[in-house]
């Protein structure tokens, strides 16, 4: 189990959630993905996607303009 870091500050929709799953493709299951961005749209995109292709978000927490998750890497279907 392997933590790892995601910068996708100042990219507008789609972008941040193509670039978690982009990212996700390349973990393993149970490693963690720490998520920053600003895009509004990521507060309920990143964790739709995460449901949809079974991930958790663990944690998802506003810092000023910045969003951060903690995304719990599952199994592929």
């Amino acid at each position: 189990m392997a933590e790892h870091h995601l910068d996708a500050r100042h990219l507008l929709c789609p972008l941040p959630v193509i670039r978690v799953q982009n990212t996700v493709k390349t973990l393993s299951a149970g490693d963690r993905l720490l998520v920053t961005c600003t895009d509004p749209g990521s507060k309920k995109d990143i964790p739709m996607w995460c449901r949809i292709h079974g991930h958790a978000v663990e944690k998802m927490e506003e810092q000023g303009r910045s969003i951060q998750f903690v995304i719990r890497v599952g199994t592929p279907a």
